[in-house]
Order: C-alpha cells, then structure tokens, then sequence
C-alpha cells in the first residue's frame, strides 16, 4: 500500500514539474509609467536644445556714425567797398597808406600861423586796395579842430597801387594856442577807410 502512495505522488510531482513554465512569470508592465517616463525624455531633450541655440547675452547694438557733409560751404562776402575783395584774401576794396617821411607835403607839424590865417594843408597818400578811387571819394573832417576845413576834389582817377596828393583848405582860430585836425578817406557811399591824416599848427 505504502509503495503505492509513494509511486502516485512521485508521478504526480513529475506531472506537476512538466506543465510548471521554464521561467518565471514577469508581471504585465504598467502602460501608463512608460508613456510618462517617455513623455519626460522627450521634454527635457527639447530643453536641453533649446538652451543650446539661445544666446545668454545679446550682442551690442552698434551705434550708425553721422556722415558728415561733404560739401564745403559757400561764403557769402558783403558788396560794401570797404569789405574784403573777392579772390584777394586781406586786400581791402578801399584803403589807403602813406609814408610817414613824405606824407606831410605842406604846413608841417608845429608850424606857426596868425589868428585867422587861411593855409592849405596837402598829404601825399597811396592807394592801397584793389579799388580805384574816383568821383565821390575825398577827405572827410575826423575829430579835432576843424579850422573851417573844406577837402580839395580829387579832381583825377586814383588807381590801385597810385600815389596822390590830397589838400584841404583851412583858416587859423583866431585865439592863440596849439590846433590838431584829423580827416580821413571816405568813399563815394561816404564811408570812411583806412588811417586818418593829421595837419597841427600853432597860432601865435
């Protein structure tokens, strides 16, 4: 009876050991922690690019230079005579200078006059600007005693570069003492250029 039972369950054992699988059992993975698993990957592989082709810090924004023109500016020069002449820098239109060794023609400083004594003072002047001196131009009173001065007319065309003499008539004060007058060149639109000229006299 014993070798019976033991020869059942031997049989059963094998029977048993047939139909066990050859391997374990792996339990069905879970579907839904792979789809997120996967889903965290693609996104952190998204960032990681994205940090790659954004710049940290923005370039400089460069600054366009002016141009600077180019053209240079037209000066406008004044039509007075008396102002610069076109094409010859510092020569003035009207101006005039002397020598101071023959610039006292007549009546030379310190001369003695009686009261009331009528004289023509004469200066020998050059002109000296690049404009000829014509009808309009003479002698016009400065400052000083006047002495009743009245200008001789030029009475000819006084070119560029020409020396002249100029006079001016005069009449002595009647009182005793020391008399300057000082006159200057006017042009023919009465204004006056260069240096003035000078007669002093004394009246004894």
């Amino acid at each position: 009876m014993k070798a019976r039972t033991s020869i059942f369950l031997l049989i059963a054992t094998l029977v048993l050991s047939a139909c066990a699988p050859a391997t374990p059992i792996e339990p069905t993975p879970d579907v839904l922690a792979i789809r997120t698993s996967a889903a965290n990957t693609v996104v952190a592989e998204f960032t990681l690019t994205a940090a790659a082709f954004t710049p940290t810090t923005q370039p400089p924004t460069e600054t366009p230079t002016p141009e600077l023109p180019t053209d240079t500016p037209t000066v406008a020069f004044a039509t007075d005579p008396t102002q610069i002449a076109l094409g010859t820098p510092g020569v003035l239109c009207d101006d005039f200078s002397f020598d101071n060794a023959t610039v006292d023609v007549t009546i030379l400083d310190g001369t003695a006059m009686t009261p009331g004594q009528e004289f023509v003072k004469t200066w020998k002047i050059k002109n000296t600007g690049t404009c000829a001196w014509g009808d309009g131009y003479s002698l016009t009173y400065s400052y000083g005693e006047k002495m009743d001065g009245q200008p001789v007319p030029l009475g000819t065309l006084v070119q560029s570069g020409q020396e002249v003499d100029i006079s001016v008539n005069f009449k002595a004060p009647t009182a005793i003492g020391e008399y300057t007058s000082a006159w200057q060149m006017t042009n023919a639109k009465g204004v006056p250029f260069g240096k003035v000229v000078f007669v002093k006299i004394i009246v004894k």
